[in-house]
């Protein structure tokens, strides 16, 4: 499509109080003014007959195949012009749709006789896929008098997917400090644990583990020595309400909490236990049973980039009684979800309170620091009092349903999204040094 552009509709403007001021200096000069406007038109005509035309247009467009969530993607655009004697500037703008930042326009210069090149950011809001539909191409000509824009069709499509590149790392990380896997099988004693073996006890060993029985047998004390069992149950029960899609440090909540699962499942894999994972709001969702191995985490990975953005209620009488059904035996559930006061956490605490006395449940809540920013802001006028109050009585309240969730035996984890993997796996680790499963 061939079409003016500012500068000519200016310059053809600028034309009118010319030609006005020769009619009134003198009326037999209306030829020229006439002929002015023509010469105008004319110069925008040959303007857009010099305009590189589409079909010497060559383009190329790279696009990743992926893109994780939090991350930035570079969509790639080279293009080259058959025949041109002389440098264009076309000015590139794709047309996407999906849950990602609006677009920018980006400056493809391709000189004469060359291929030119550019990259445009694509930035992902949440998890699904973005699809790039056409990239909108607009250019002049050497007058910049008139212009082209085209459409290009693409139907380009690419997956968002859970951020897991620093997974690996970040549990190396644990393995090393706590050493919870290795070639040496580890011993700690506490309740719950296997037997391995009976020593001589020695000064410094807890007096609790004594076998009297067998002390009495061979008149000397021996004591016990335990070691961590390694095929736990660990299930990772998403809330998708439409409280977890609320976005806080840039992500949705459930993002925040699936990359902290995924980094607990790896762990849990690597030192032998079984991970599973369990979606549901309104109803439920999704169900992976616990399996062992480090393939089980490709279908951990699967299953929690499929778990989707809902605007419904959450129904956790029939998530977690569904859930209390399903597991068979005793196991750790880790329950990432939000809630608002202690209203909306009736029927919660009544569900964990049934989970509770089964399983071992970690209770995990993502601290929005925007309430800690409005408590502290300055009293400068009443409605940020009024805000202070409010966000106040709000973290009370909070307070109070995760002090009865801690009676209840439920470990409770109330924490900013940047400490959420770090404290996950480190209470995880703990649960299992003490042998609470």
């Amino acid at each position: 499509m061939i079409r003016p552009t500012p500068r000519a509709v200016l310059l053809f403007g600028a034309t009118v109080p010319v030609a006005i001021g020769l009619l009134i200096y003198e009326a037999a000069l209306w030829p020229i003014a006439f002929d002015l406007g023509l010469f105008v038109l004319g110069l925008i005509g040959l303007d857009a007959l010099l305009c590189a035309r589409p079909s010497r247009l060559s383009l190329s467009v790279d696009a990743p195949p992926r893109l994780y969530i939090g991350g930035e993607g570079q969509l790639s655009v080279s293009g080259a012009i058959e025949g041109a004697s002389r440098a264009v500037a076309i000015e590139v703008l794709p047309e996407q749709s999906g849950d990602a930042a609006p677009p920018e326009p980006a400056r493809l210069d391709i000189p004469s006789g060359a291929v030119g090149s550019v990259t445009l950011a694509i930035r992902p809001l949440r998890r699904g896929r973005i699809a790039i539909e056409a990239l909108w191409l607009r250019w002049r000509g050497p007058l910049g008098l008139a212009g082209r824009s085209q459409r290009r069709p693409l139907a380009l499509t690419i997956d968002v997917v859970p951020d897991i590149r620093g997974i690996a790392s970040a549990a190396v990380q644990f393995f090393s400090r706590d050493a919870i896997e290795g070639i040496k099988v580890q011993r700690q004693k506490g309740e719950g644990t296997e037997f391995e073996s009976l020593r001589d006890h020695v000064q410094g060993l807890d007096n609790r583990f004594i076998d009297w029985k067998h002390s009495a047998k061979h008149l000397k004390l021996l004591s016990k020595e335990f070691r961590i069992e390694r095929n736990h149950q660990i299930v990772l029960a998403f809330d998708t309400g439409y409280l977890m899609a609320e976005p806080i440090d840039g992500l949705p909540r459930l993002d925040h909490a699936i990359h902290a699962g995924l980094l607990l499942g790896w762990v849990a894999l690597r030192s032998g236990d079984h991970v599973g994972s369990f979606g549901f709001d309104a109803r439920i969702r999704q169900y992976v049973p616990p399996s062992p191995g480090r393939s089980a985490f490709a279908r951990l990975q699967n299953a929690s980039g499929q778990l989707g953005y809902r605007a419904e209620e959450t129904n956790f009488t029939l998530g977690l009684a569904e859930l209390n059904a399903r597991l068979k035996r005793r196991a750790l559930v880790v329950l990432f979800t939000e809630f608002i006061d202690t209203t909306t956490a009736g029927l919660l605490l009544e569900s964990l309170q049934r989970m509770a006395n089964r399983h071992a449940v970690i209770f995990v809540t993502l601290r929005d620091p925007l309430l800690a920013d409005i408590v502290d802001a300055e009293p400068v006028g009443f409605r940020p009092v009024a805000e202070a109050v409010v966000a106040r009585d709000l973290q009370r309240e909070r307070a109070v349903v995760l002090e009865r969730l801690a009676r209840m035996g439920v470990h409770c984890l109330e924490i900013p999204p940047r400490g959420l993997a770090v404290d996950l796996v480190n209470r995880y680790l703990t649960i299992k040094q003490r042998g609470l499963l």
